[in-house]
């Protein structure tokens, strides 16, 4: 006969968080992106697009660093999403030896689908709890994250945590002591690099505010 196992407060915690970027994973991106896409995608190429819609600097070599895989492992994703046309290769004007990835207006659409549908389940699950509850479970979750990250015994300064969640600005970015991936591959006014993560305004209700649907807000403001 099985013990029954005991849960205190860190396993209920800990087994919470799972299930939850569990759940995360597999509804809000697998199964919406199998929606949008059916079966000619998988979630990493879908990252990979979603990285070159999100930054101005993306060679194969920047995509290899952020998919975390070789650069022949990244050429080859590359050239298959050029034959699905999805990406598009287009001469560096810095560099005419060197070949930039563009989005073309399919992967354009399928982005938007994306976020489209995934906003729409957002706003249907997130409808139960208030818009309140909704802000303070995010800091909540960022605060206990970069304290986990800062006992990591490999420290990455480089982060690609929120991968297509990308908004600005980080709390996790900021109490973490994390530089932005994306923010290091994308150009501030008049081609000036974009602001390290540490210069971000003081987080405050509008910047939480941000990482949940424009719909969601509108109807817990109503």
């Amino acid at each position: 006969m099985a013990t029954q196992v005991e849960c205190s407060l860190t396993k209920d915690l800990l087994r919470s968080a799972r299930v939850f970027a569990w759940s995360v994973r597999e509804v809000f991106e697998r199964q919406v992106l199998r929606e949008v896409a059916g079966a000619r995608l998988s979630f990493t190429q879908f990252k990979l697009l979603y990285f070159v819609a999100h930054t101005d600097s993306h060679t194969v070599g920047d995509a290899a660093a952020f998919l975390g895989v070789s650069k022949a492992a990244a050429s080859k994703a590359v050239q298959k999403l050029v034959e699905q046309r999805f990406l598009r290769r287009v001469i560096s004007p810095l560099n005419r030896r060197s070949s930039q990835l563009a989005l073309t207006p399919v992967s354009r659409r399928l982005l938007e689908a994306f976020e489209a549908a995934r906003d729409r389940l957002a706003g249907s699950v997130f409808a139960q709890v208030s818009r309140e509850q909704l802000q303070q479970t995010a800091v909540m979750l960022d605060r206990l994250a970069a304290a986990i990250a800062a006992r990591s015994a490999l420290p990455d300064a480089v982060c690609l945590r929120c991968e297509v969640y990308y908004c600005q600005p980080c709390r996790f970015g900021e109490w973490g002591g994390r530089n932005c991936f994306y923010r290091g591959h994308t150009r501030g006014p008049a081609g000036r690099p974009a602001e390290p993560a540490g210069t971000s305004p003081q987080v405050g209700e509008g910047s939480v505010s941000r990482a949940f649907p424009r719909h969601v807000q509108s109807q817990r403001e109503g």
